[in-house]
């Protein structure tokens, strides 16, 4: 599958000042898979060493961290010589090692001519017990597909270019609408886990079968995850942090008028009720890349962190496959898009989700009143409102009061009409 950050590591590849580099993401996102696909594909020989599978590894690094030394003793492991000049080097799992991680830094200073690329998960190498090498390294950050990354995957060529180009034409035909909305709703049944995807992919053509296969995969998934939790925050801790994930799509579906609402603390674990009591499980599942959040300003003015609380945003599902599984919503309610007061939320979800794997670090949503904007954006120096429609029926009474009020340069309305670029703010 043709993931969107390729260009990125090309970049990476190419640049003279290049540092070790470290790629993140949640499991499953598909980091051993694109860096691998790297390496066939750039590189003369690639070599995965994976510190999850092969324990053995960590005692290369036990005597210490001198580069010449490591590269020998793991070519005499991968049974080939590594050239250091030509070759690609991958360091897999790697929070399962923290000297590894450590051993970045000499990498860097020592053996600048090595291209060494290294993927872990978020939580894992935050946790590292060993110096991280600041300054040392690049980072990249890898997401579930988006659905652009989904659209390519179906090999949809003439729906394929007219979606790339809709930055020239600033439209897109109503009957190219008409059919990238049905692949649409297949993407909010998969969501982006690549594994996933690729299994619907396959059966595609017996939807009732590809779903099947789908749900199976996706609670498989949740069960690695909560798995992963136990690991790496003890057994009390990960409980408290799955009750957290679990309830999310609880309270989602209590909203009566199909908009998100801010977090509620209470009921989501006995006898904790306030913020500082759920804020580890909370800071946890963002920092493993589980959840987005989303801050809630009472003003719309920069800088918008200035207008946020600590203890007011919204919480949504990294991946909108995933949202729908735990919610064990039919498939056939999702492509005839008829599944009542949370409809409004899968597609804020959905937005969401492509802002964080366009490069937003932080989302901001904006409420005074009773009026809610989605999402607000920095762009150039200027706050853009970001308002977000699941269906057709676009009046969007919260827009114009924030017009009113804040008087935007710009302003942009998702909705379920064919994607369009106006010289107007409506």
């Amino acid at each position: 599958m043709n993931r969107l950050i390729y260009k990125n590591l090309l970049k990476w590849k190419n640049s003279p000042t290049r540092k070790p580099l470290l790629l993140q993401g949640a499991r499953q996102v598909g980091k051993t898979y694109i860096l691998e696909t790297f390496g066939k594909k750039e590189f003369s020989k690639h070599y995965l060493f994976n510190f999850e599978k092969n324990k053995n590894l960590n005692l290369i690094f036990d005597k210490d961290l001198n580069p010449e030394r490591i590269i020998s003793e793991l070519s005499i492991s991968s049974g080939k010589r590594i050239d250091i000049n030509t070759d690609l080097v991958i360091f897999d799992e790697i929070q399962e090692c923290p000297r590894a991680i450590n051993s970045l830094k000499y990498f860097c200073e020592d053996m600048p001519k090595l291209s060494l690329c290294s993927a872990g998960s978020h939580i894992g190498v935050k946790l590292s017990s060993d110096p991280f090498p600041v300054g040392k390294i690049e980072f990249l950050q890898l997401y579930p597909m988006n659905f652009q990354e989904f659209l390519n995957a179906t090999e949809e060529s003439m729906l394929i270019e007219i979606f790339e180009s809709f930055n020239k034409e600033k439209i897109i035909p109503e009957i190219a609408h008409i059919k990238l909305m049905d692949i649409l709703k297949e993407y909010y049944i998969t969501g982006g886990m690549p594994q996933v995807v690729s299994t619907y992919l396959s059966s595609r053509n017996n939807k009732v079968e590809a779903i099947k296969n789908v749900r199976s995969l996706q609670r498989d998934l949740m069960e690695s995850y909560t798995k992963d939790f136990a690991k790496h925050a003890g057994k009390i801790n990960s409980m408290h942090i799955i009750s957290v994930l679990e309830n999310i799509p609880m309270q989602l579906s209590k909203n009566i008028d199909g908009s998100i609402k801010r977090y509620q603390f209470k009921g989501v674990i006995p006898k904790k009720k306030s913020f500082p009591e759920l804020q580890g499980p909370i800071d946890w599942l963002e920092k493993a890349g589980l959840v987005i959040k989303v801050k809630v300003c009472n003003r719309s003015e920069l800088p918008l962190e200035a207008f946020c609380k600590n203890n007011m945003f919204k919480l949504l599902l990294f991946d909108i496959g995933l949202l729908g599984s735990m919610l064990d919503l039919p498939y056939n309610s999702i492509l005839s898009q008829d599944y009542g007061i949370i409809k409004g939320y899968f597609a804020e979800n959905y937005v969401a989700q492509e802002l964080v794997a366009s490069g937003v670090s932080k989302l901001y949503s904006w409420t005074e009143r009773n009026s809610e904007i989605e999402f607000l954006q920095s762009i150039d120096g200027k706050i853009v409102p970001i308002e977000v429609k699941a269906g057709t029926k676009t009046q969007a009474k919260s827009l114009k009061q924030y017009i009113i009020k804040y008087s935007p340069e710009k302003t942009i309305k998702i909705s379920g009409k064919p994607l369009e670029i106006k010289n107007k703010t409506l």
